[in-house]
């Protein structure tokens, strides 16, 4: 596989967001993150759009309106600095951020296991053996 900055992947992860419930948007954050942190172990950098999670928290309680769109907005400039999209599961989102990673030829991986390990990597060790 050629790496477009030589070592590594910036890769843009893409999986349903939008749930009925604080609990349900949580859980879908935290796949989201388990998933990056995976590819940070093999040397590339995600990015996480998920992580808006708690900016949507906090414009909720600072009575700042911010809504679907502005999030598919707030996030397309990264997908586009990023060298390979990761897309785990479908939602309107997801969708709609898979097809334009197609429009912008980006690498398009659908597991992390798909994913190689960065060139002259060492493997960062799992948070929880440290």
């Amino acid at each position: 596989m050629i790496f477009p900055n030589n070592n590594f992947l910036k890769i843009y992860i893409a999986a349903p967001y939008s749930a009925e419930t604080e609990e349900e948007r949580r859980k879908n954050t935290e796949v989201v993150i388990d998933a990056a942190l995976i590819l940070f172990q093999k040397g590339h950098f995600p990015y996480v759009p998920h992580l808006t999670h708690w900016v949507d928290k906090r414009a909720k309680e600072t009575d700042i309106s911010l809504n679907w769109k502005d999030y598919i907005k707030w996030h397309r400039p990264w997908l586009e600095t990023c060298d390979a999209f990761l897309y785990l599961n479908s939602s309107k989102g997801a969708d709609l951020e898979l097809q334009m990673a197609k429009d912008l030829n980006k690498l398009i991986f659908y597991s992390v296991d798909e994913i190689p390990l960065a060139k002259n990597n060492e493997i960062v060790k799992p948070i929880g053996n440290r």
